[in-house]
C-alpha cells in the first residue's frame, strides 16, 4: 500500500542523496516547519496533488518530530499555557498542517487512518538492526475514520485533532498496562509473495554483481582490487552514516525550543 505514498517532510530530507531526490521527483511536499513560509508552498503542492492520476496515501505525523523526554516537557509546558489537556505519551499535534490537508485534499481523500505502533518486551528498533536481520515485534492499532467525520473549520478541526490525540494517549495507556489495544486483534496471514518477490529481485541484481567481482579475482590486478575494495568502504560509510542521521539522539532540535517562541 506504500507504492504511491506522498508525505509531509522536512525540507533536510531532500538534499540525502539517492532517497532524497527520488523523493523530490516523487512530489513529495517538503516544509521548512516555519509555517508563515510553509503555508503557501504546502497549499500549492497538496492542490497539485488533487490531480496525481493514481490513488495515494498522504502521510502526516501530526507531532512534527520525534518523541524525546525533553521534547515531551517542553510540549507540555506549551499546553499548560494554553490551557490543552496535557497527554503522557505524545507531543502536542501541529495542528495547522493537518488542517490544511484537510482542506486541500477534500473530496479525493475518502478518510483518515489513525495508525497508533508499539513494539513488544520494550524493544527500540533501529534501521541499522533492521538491516542486520534483527526480528522485532510489532503491533500496529488502526482505526478508519471517514473524512466527512472531521470538520472544516481550522479552529474546529484544530480541536477534533487535540481530542483524537486524547484518545490515542489512552490507546496507549492501554497497551502499556495490558499488552494489547482495546480491540479484537487480527493477525494477517502470511504471504509468499513478498519473499518470491525479494528472491527475484536478488538473483537479478546480484548476478551481474557477483559476475564482475569474480572477473576483478581473475584480472589479478591489485589496483583493480584495490579500487573496488575502497568503493565498497565508501559505499559502507555512507549507508552507515545515513542510517545515522535516522536515529533519535541525533534527530534535529525542532521542539527543543517551543516554549521560548510562544513566550516572545
Amino acid at each position: 500500500v506504500l507504492q504511491s505514498s506522498k508525505v509531509l517532510a522536512k525540507k533536510e530530507l531532500s538534499y540525502m542523496p539517492i532517497i532524497g531526490w527520488m523523493w523530490y521527483f516523487l512530489e513529495i511536499v517538503f516544509c521548512k516547519r516555519k509555517w508563515e513560509e510553509d503555508r503557501k508552498t504546502v497549499v500549492q503542492k497538496l492542490l497539485n496533488l488533487r490531480d496525481y492520476p493514481e490513488n495515494f496515501w498522504f502521510l502526516i505525523h501530526c507531532e512534527g518530530t520525534r518523541f524525546t523526554e525533553q521534547k515531551h516537557q517542553i510540549s507540555m509546558q506549551v499546553a499548560e499555557a494554553k490551557g490543552l489537556p496535557k497527554l503522557k505519551y505524545h507531543l502536542l499535534p501541529r495542528t495547522k498542517g493537518f488542517a490544511v490537508t484537510v482542506q486541500c485534499l477534500r473530496n479525493v481523500v475518502s478518510a483518515v487512518y489513525d495508525s497508533t505502533l508499539n513494539f513488544r518486551n520494550n524493544e527500540n528498533p533501529t534501521l541499522l538492526g533492521v538491516l542486520n536481520g534483527k526480528k522485532y515485534h510489532a503491533d500496529l492499532y488502526v482505526r478508519r475514520i471517514p473524512l466527512e467525520d472531521v470538520p472544516e473549520d481550522e479552529q474546529e478541526c484544530s480541536t477534533w485533532l487535540h481530542k483524537l490525540y486524547q484518545e490515542k494517549d489512552a490507546f496507549q495507556e492501554e497497551y502499556y498496562r495490558t499488552g494489547t489495544y482495546p480491540a479484537v486483534p487480527t493477525i494477517p496471514p502470511r504471504r509468499p509473495w513478498t519473499l518470491l518477490n525479494w528472491l527475484f529481485w536478488a538473483l537479478l541484481l546480484l548476478y551481474p554483481l557477483f559476475k564482475l567481482l569474480i572477473n576483478m579475482i581473475n584480472s589479478g590486478s591489485s589496483l583493480t582490487l584495490a579500487s573496488f575494495a575502497f568503493v565498497i568502504i565508501i559505499a559502507s560509510v555512507g549507508v552507515r552514516w545515513m542510517i545515522g542521521v535516522t536515529e533519535i539522539n541525533k534527530g534535529s532540535t525542532y521542539g527543543n525550543n517551543d516554549n521560548k517562541q510562544k513566550q516572545k
